[in-house]
């Protein structure tokens, strides 16, 4: 498992979003390619398309969670309240390690500051000020640990 935390920061690091670099860490063990895992967490970068809402490696950390516990049946109550209670858990547990879930918070952005689609370039000053290869590394641990613990 640690090969998988050490992918995700890869991935990051290589220019994927967090939300990407979480889920195609980990996709494969639910039988996902990479090209599949990473257009179905394309959208959580970034707080959810960069609106800095719910960090989108915690976003990740949740789909991973669906994935392993989600509830398939319409009328599943049970199934679907299991799975609910595991990601509150585990959202605990990622905001106690880092202190929020929210990107904005994370990032230390103020609420005035503008939203824009426009995503960044990948420089060296960029991963300076992100600490988001941190939140990465924590969503994949944390996901790592759980996948441990039910296999």
């Amino acid at each position: 498992m640690e090969e998988r935390i050490q992918l995700a920061v890869s991935l990051f690091k290589n220019g994927y979003n967090c939300s990407q670099s979480v889920v195609a860490a980990f996709a494969d063990l639910y039988g996902i390619d990479r090209s599949t895992a990473l257009r179905m967490s394309a959208s959580f970068g970034g707080g959810i398309g960069r609106m800095r809402l719910t960090c989108g490696a915690a976003c990740g950390l949740f789909l991973l969670v669906g994935l392993e516990t989600g509830a398939v049946d319409g009328d599943d109550r049970d199934g679907k309240s299991a799975n609910y209670s595991v990601v509150q858990q585990l959202a605990k547990e990622f905001e106690g390690e880092n202190g929020s879930l929210t990107c904005a918070e994370l990032l230390g952005l103020s609420e005035h500051e503008p939203i824009s689609s426009q995503a960044e370039a990948r420089t060296t000053s960029y991963y300076k000020k992100r600490p988001c290869a941190m939140m990465v590394e924590s969503a994949a641990r944390i996901f790592s640990a759980f996948y441990v613990q039910r296999h």
